[in-house]
Parts: structure tokens; sequence; C-alpha cells
């Protein structure tokens, strides 16, 4: 591919990821109810290979929140029975309680495969 080509790809990618941000905050909460806010933003752009391929991208970003033992945070939570929606342009609040520690991976159920373009999985890691 051409380095012009390239950054064309680029530049466009850029601007879709720009129009298509979305704002998701989490609120961690201890028992003592000292808060945590931790911002999560969603995104997915697409953009056109030389073929004509569409390509699509979607993340969250960060890609891992780290939460202290105790603490609550939102999202669809696998291994659990949390589950909640994204829209675009809105804000989704979620509340749970971590008591153990370890890894929990939060999966977009709508990008959870490659078929489906994903998977779209962040994780939440607890102390």
């Amino acid at each position: 591919m051409e380095v012009n080509n390239m950054k064309k790809l680029l530049i466009i990618g850029f601007l879709c990821f720009m129009m298509s941000v979305q704002l998701v905050q989490a609120d961690v909460v201890s028992a003592n109810s000292e808060e945590l806010v931790i911002n999560i933003i969603t995104t997915e752009f697409e953009s056109e290979t030389e073929d004509g391929k569409e390509i699509e991208v979607y993340r969250w970003d960060p890609g891992t929140v780290f939460v202290p033992k105790g603490k609550e945070h939102p999202f669809y939570i696998e291994g659990t029975d949390i589950s909640g929606k994204v829209k675009k342009g809105e804000e989704t609040r979620v509340k749970v309680r971590f008591d153990k520690k370890g890894i929990y991976r939060i999966v977009c159920t709508a990008h959870e495969t490659i078929e489906q373009n994903g998977p779209m999985i962040a994780y939440i890691v607890v102390k």
C-alpha cells in the first residue's frame, strides 16, 4: 500500500473515530461511600481498503480498569448476572460489588465474535 493511501486511511479512520466516540461513566463506590469515577469511552469507526472492503473497529478505552476489592463498578460483566445497555451518546450506569479479587471481562454482546466484527472486550481488575 502506498504511503499516501495509508495516510488517507488513517485520517479517515481518525475522523470516523472522533464522530463515533461514546462516553460511559462508571461510578465505583466503596462501603464507606467514597466515590471513584472512571470514564470509559466506547468507540467504533470504519474505513475502506483500496479494493473496497469495509473495515470496522470497536474498542473500550481504557481497555483495563483497576478497581480496589469491595468497590462497585458498572457494565455487562462476564461471570456475573449484571448486564446493561450502552447507547450511543447516552450514559449508562449499572452497579455491582466485587468481593473477590480477579479479572472480570466486560463484553459487548453486539460484537462478541469475529463474525460480529469482535470481540469487543475490556477488563476490570479487582485488587
